[in-house]
This record gives structure tokens, C-alpha cells and sequence, in this order.
């Protein structure tokens, strides 16, 4: 294995194995600590936790564990994987996991990159921008779990750690590669090891790509993979992988948690389609008026995709959370997606796409998912994939990514019947 990459969850990991895969690696992605060796034709491995939003103390032993058995597996370079709209709050996750990994390797200097201007992220003079917007003001400020109210990337990894926060600026990148490395280099001499730097095209991923071909750990969105195969030797997938897994004589049935616009907007688009679709009040779960084996029934009898959501708009979702409790809401809509899950799969439903991070971690936690083989890209940033050794195919997308029609677009490219 040559690239060892630990994601902070289910989403962003096969989002970063979508871009490493179409970058022409070997990739697998294992959904928790591997319990054996990597196969020895693997060139990319990605351990993918469920870290973002746990304890810091608990994401920091977690991502350890990975470490280690990331560095067994022979890899050179290590790549911490983290959402593209910076998801944390000031007790971490983001520092403190980068802090324990760059210790662990004795790092140097580590770049913070989320960008990824296809698919809308792009950093300005450290700030964050989502499809044009401030951070703070694209809908991320109402996430319920990490409400991101500051754009300044500089300020909110500073919140999260004792190490010095640097910047390399867009005039540095736009010069290339060469440039970076030196602006790097000069930002770790000054004393500020951790260094956010600015990308507002694609093309500058791949040159800070190159600029970071000799640092021992690397972090940031599934954007700035697209220019560490290149290190390594490899190129681009020729195959096209556009077509879709082959038919398959399984139904598809989606399941979405995430609260995000662009999620809502899909849910909206599926609707108004025609397609079937089952609205979850978290009231309704919390009161166990509504439980995983009655919602897996009415999902098998629905022709169609058909789609349970529980993605409610901002004023619900704080209006529950000041009733119930956070993390009370949170849980019980991740347990029962799960649950459903599990029980759609015991009756023969090989095809399942979720929205959401921490409903996606539910999902494949449920369904006891050991490893993907990373298939053919859905949309930017969100590929279809084929558990290891199972029928079973899944669709994780991140709340945020995504166009109007995915359910529908995700159904045929999983190879759902008609």
C-alpha cells in the first residue's frame, strides 16, 4: 500500500475513494479497523471512521488505531480525510486528530486543504466558501451537530489546537507547485506548522497535490487527492466508469437523515417526480409512534425508488433538539434509519443509497459492511459502491452533494431493476 488515508466518516471516505479511483489507484475502503492485511495489489487504503462528531479523546484513539494499521500495511504518505465544509466545532474533531496523527509521524508542516471547487468549495484568503457564499452563511450555520459560524478557516482551526495556524496565500498557488512548497516551508520555519492553504479551481488541487509529494501526513477534503496519484506513479482510469454496475434483480430504497439544502432540494425533486416518499418527524420516532419494521414494509411495497426522510428545515430540527435534546434527536433517527436498514437487507433489498454523514456511519455499521470496492462516479464526489464479498450495493452521499435528481440518478447506476 502506498497512500493510508483515515476519513472521519462513511461519506467522505468513499468520496475520497471516488477521487483517488478515478485518479487511476487501487482503492479499497474498509468501514472500521481492518481486522486483517490489505490484499497486496491495493495502492490506496481508507480506513473510514465514524469520528466527527464523537468525543475528541475517543476520535483521537480511534484514528490512532488506524494509524498504525495503515503504517503495517507499508504506506508512505498518510492523508487525514475530513468534510469539505471544515465540519467541527471548538472542542475539535479536526485539530485534535490532525495533532495526535502529525506527533505520531513527526510530521513537520501539515496543510489543511477542504477545498473542492467542483463540487462548490473553494478558499480565498483562508476563508471557506460554499458555491459562492461565506461558510457561515450557506446553510452550514444551522447544521445540527457542527454549526459552522465562522468562514475564517484560520480562526476555526485555532479554536481546535495548540499548534500555530499558518496560510499559504492564492498568489502562492496560482505561481504553482514550486511556489507552495516554498511558501510551506517558509510558513513551518516561522513557527506555524499548520498551514491552511487557499484553491478556488481544481487545477490548483493537482499543483498543491505536487507541492506536498514529500510530507509524511496530509489533510483536507476528497478535492486534494486529486493530485497525490500522480506522486505515486499513477494515472488516470481509462475505463469508463460513467455506465453503472450491471442490472441487478433488486430493488433500490433510500434513506436520508441530513438536514442540509442541498438533501432538502433532492427530497423536494423526488416528490414532486411522483416517487414515493415517507416524511419522519423526529416526535414521531422519540414517541415511538413510528419504528424500523414498520418503515422497511412500507418501503418494499412502494414501486419505484421509494424514499424516507426525516430532513426537516432549521426552525424543526431546533425546535426538537430544545424539546428532546440533541443528541437524543440525532440518535434515534440514526438508530432507526439503521435498523430499517438492516431489515430491508435480510429481505432481499441489495440496493440502499443514504444522505447524510452520520445516517450513512449508521447504515453501514448496521449492515456489518467490512469493505467497498469503489464503482462508477454517481456525481462529483459521491461513487457507487460494492460491498466486498456481498450483493449488497450502497450509495453514501454526503448531505451536501448531490443534484435534483440523484435518488433517481443513483438508483440506475447501482443497477436497481426497473
Amino acid at each position: 500500500m502506498k497512500l493510508g488515508c483515515i476519513g472521519d466518516d462513511f461519506t467522505g471516505s468513499s468520496d475520497l475513494g471516488n477521487t483517488l479511483a478515478k485518479a487511476g489507484m487501487r482503492v479499497v475502503q474498509y468501514c472500521g479497523l481492518p481486522s486483517s492485511l490489505a490484499a497486496p495489489d491495493v495502492e490506496a487504503g481508507i480506513v473510514s471512521l465514524k469520528t466527527r462528531t464523537v468525543p475528541a479523546d475517543e476520535a483521537v484513539r480511534q484514528s490512532l488505531e488506524a494509524l498504525n494499521w495503515l503504517r503495517d500495511q507499508g504506506c508512505s504518505q498518510f492523508f487525514f480525510k475530513y468534510c469539505s465544509t471544515f465540519d467541527s466545532t471548538s472542542e475539535g474533531n479536526i485539530g485534535p486528530v490532525a495533532e495526535a496523527l502529525s506527533d505520531a509521524l513527526g510530521a513537520g508542516p501539515v496543510i489543511f486543504c477542504p477545498a473542492f471547487p467542483a463540487t462548490g468549495r473553494s478558499i480565498y484568503q483562508g476563508h471557506l466558501f460554499v458555491h459562492g457564499r461565506l461558510l457561515n452563511e450557506s446553510g452550514m450555520e444551522n447544521h445540527p451537530l457542527t454549526p459552522m459560524r465562522d468562514a475564517d478557516l484560520r480562526r476555526v482551526l485555532a479554536s481546535q489546537t495548540k499548534k500555530p495556524v499558518g496560510h499559504v496565500a492564492i498568489g502562492d498557488v496560482l505561481a504553482g507547485h514550486e511556489a507552495i512548497r516554498r511558501a510551506i516551508t517558509r510558513e513551518f520555519e516561522a513557527g506555524r506548522p499548520f498551514i491552511i492553504v487557499d484553491a478556488v479551481s481544481d487545477a490548483h488541487l493537482v499543483e498543491i497535490g505536487r507541492a506536498v509529494a514529500d510530507l509524511p501526513l496530509v489533510t483536507g477534503g476528497s478535492g486534494i487527492a486529486l493530485g497525490l496519484p500522480e506522486n505515486f506513479g499513477c494515472r488516470p482510469a481509462r475505463l469508463d466508469r460513467a455506465e453503472g454496475f450491471a442490472p441487478m434483480a433488486s430493488k433500490a430504497v433510500a434513506l436520508a437523515g441530513s438536514v442540509s439544502r442541498a438533501t432538502c432540494g433532492q427530497v423536494e425533486a423526488h416528490r414532486r417526480a411522483g416517487q414515493p416518499a415517507y416524511e419522519i418527524a423526529a416526535a414521531e420516532v422519540l414517541e415511538k409512534r413510528v419504528n424500523a419494521e414498520s418503515l422497511a414494509e412500507w418501503l418494499i411495497e412502494q414501486e419505484g425508488v421509494p424514499l424516507a426522510y426525516s430532513s426537516a428545515g432549521p426552525e424543526t430540527v431546533l425546535e426538537n433538539q430544545r424539546r428532546f435534546g440533541r443528541d437524543t434527536v440525532a440518535q434515534a433517527i440514526e438508530q432507526l434509519f439503521a435498523e430499517t436498514a438492516r431489515i430491508l437487507a435480510e429481505r432481499g433489498v441489495d440496493i440502499i443509497i443514504s444522505a447524510g454523514g452520520e445516517t450513512s456511519g449508521a447504515i453501514v455499521s448496521a449492515l456489518e459492511v467490512e469493505a467497498f470496492e469503489i464503482g462508477p462516479e454517481i456525481d462529483p464526489g459521491v461513487p457507487a459502491l460494492q460491498v466486498v464479498g456481498r450483493s449488497l450495493r450502497l450509495a453514501l452521499k454526503s448531505g451536501n452533494f448531490g443534484g435534483q435528481d440523484f435518488f433517481i440518478k443513483a438508483a440506475r447506476i447501482l443497477g436497481a431493476n426497473a
